[in-house]
């Protein structure tokens, strides 16, 4: 108990859990509507837009976070406006956004003289670069994320459980799907320097399917991620403080651990009922 009291006397671990805490409720949030929607990999397909976008802001010298906001909700947008346009799966769109980001971060890379600590930092999170201004800004994003998510909670859910019955209510369902992008966009920028873009797509993705093995209506899917999203992220820093491992990975190392234990305990569950 002492070692952790001890642990979170650090002002970077502090910053670490703000941070960390924000992020995962709102991928938490997002997560649940992105799963079912079946666009859960746009978190994977952001997070190398937003290596790319890293990459030219180290490149230039500018601010990566403004670089990579603008850059990022473009691609979201991209993306959605594509699958809309062409009336395809939104893995189409995704696969091509995220193979051409990641090759134009590669090239932007190597141009510019290599990988360095600003550009790793980001693909892989680090928490000990986490700034003031970090925590700031996703002070800032976080709450226009969960003030948009619950301003727009009761049409985003007609969206995610029944696109049809949507339309015919009078809402209009393209431009909520933007909505979803816009807040998916700000979300994965907001992971970056925590989780790193390669990782921030967990923490979109294992909350929301361990809450679908537990709970079935979309209120309690959204109420449980929310949970596992946060406690999870809470083990995964301690974990990564005590054995010394990356931060990003370890917490999706105990995303994954919980998964697996809910759906080992589904199916025994299930034989015991049988």
């Amino acid at each position: 108990m002492a070692e952790l009291l001890d642990m979170f006397s650090y002002t970077f671990v502090q910053r670490a859990v703000v941070v960390g805490l924000l992020i995962s409720l709102c991928a938490a949030l997002l997560g649940v509507i992105l799963v079912q929607k079946r666009y859960s990999l746009i978190g994977h397909g952001l997070g190398d837009v937003g290596f790319a976008s890293t990459a030219l802001a180290v490149a230039l010298g500018l601010p990566i976070l403004p670089v990579s906001i603008p850059i990022v909700i473009v691609a979201a947008c991209a993306i959605m406006f594509y699958s809309q346009k062409v009336k395809s799966s939104g893995d189409i769109a995704i696969g091509m956004v995220a193979t051409g980001s990641l090759a134009a971060g590669v090239v932007i890379t190597a141009v510019s003289g290599g990988f360095n600590v600003d550009i790793n930092d980001y693909m892989f999170g680090s928490i000990l670069a986490m700034s003031s201004l970090d925590v700031t800004l996703s002070l800032i994003l976080s709450v226009v994320i969960i003030a948009l998510f619950v301003l727009c909670y009761n049409r985003l859910f007609l969206v995610t459980c029944d696109e049809t019955f949507a339309r015919a209510s009078g809402i209009r369902v393209g431009f909520y799907q933007f909505v979803i992008a816009l807040l998916t966009a700000l979300t994965v920028v907001l992971g970056m320097r925590m989780m790193g873009s390669l990782l921030i797509s967990s923490l979109i993705i294992f909350p929301a399917v361990t809450a679908g093995k537990l709970v079935k209506s979309f209120k309690a899917v959204v109420g449980v991620s929310v949970a596992l999203s946060m406690i999870c992220f809470l083990l995964g820093i301690i974990l990564s403080f005590k054995i010394n491992l990356p931060t990003g990975a370890s917490i999706v190392l105990v995303n994954i651990a919980v998964l697996l234990v809910v759906t080992v305990g589904n199916k025994l569950a299930g034989r015991v009922r049988a």
